[in-house]
């Protein structure tokens, strides 16, 4: 197998620059050689270390949810970018917005814009789902009630104060559907509030809810 077929074999999926090496071992000098591919538009660097398939193969390439959980990790895909996903908001999303256990990054890709906001464990870990994204493809994101939280407790200077509030955000702010927000866990939305920030808002997001 050339290094194309090896490429477009493996194209649904970020390429690591482990496994580039992998491909690359008879090579004397494999980073030369990925260098010279990305010149030839074989491959397209995403950052250090990771690529995909570049346009010179007309091959399968990885969805951004997808490569957002590998230019850093660990993280999982939420808020606009997520609610967006579900249905739940109407606005077109551009970037890719994660939460991670590191410190807060943005990365501005040839691919797009992906950021990524610090959340601390264990609140961190709830509420995260492996979705298959396309054909072939899974990816980390979290659930729409996580998703949801985490818009709350990421958005600087909002403070919900009274579930009238809450139910102006949710509808008049964020233009969610009623009926999608009816069927949200309301029962794993309170458990996760003794570990959240901002948990007074949140409470009052879980009264908006109760009431629709």
């Amino acid at each position: 197998m050339d290094i194309n077929q090896a490429i477009r074999s493996y194209s649904r999926q970020p390429l690591t620059h482990q496994l580039m090496m992998s491909f690359l071992k008879d090579y004397k000098s494999p980073n030369d050689k990925v260098h010279s591919l990305i010149e030839e538009g074989v491959l397209t660097s995403v950052k250090k270390g990771l690529y995909i398939a570049g346009p010179a193969l007309k091959a399968n390439k990885p969805g951004p949810f997808l490569l957002a959980n590998h230019i850093l990790g660990p993280s999982y895909v939420s808020l606009d970018a997520a609610l967006s996903f579900y249905g739940l908001i109407p606005e077109r999303v551009f970037e890719i917005s994660s939460m991670t256990t590191k410190s807060s990054r943005k990365f501005t890709t040839s691919i797009g814009l992906f950021s990524y906001t610090h959340l601390s464990l264990p609140y961190y870990s709830f509420g995260i789902r492996q979705i298959e994204i396309s054909d072939e493809q899974y990816a980390m994101v979290a659930s729409p009630e996580k998703a949801l939280f985490d818009k709350v407790i990421t958005t600087a200077g909002l403070v919900i104060r009274s579930k009238k509030d809450a139910v102006s955000y949710l509808i008049e702010n964020l233009r969610m559907d009623e009926d999608s927000l009816k069927g949200f866990d309301i029962t794993a939305m309170s458990s996760w509030l003794p570990d959240a920030i901002k948990k007074e808002s949140l409470l009052m997001i879980i009264k908006a809810i109760k009431s629709l």
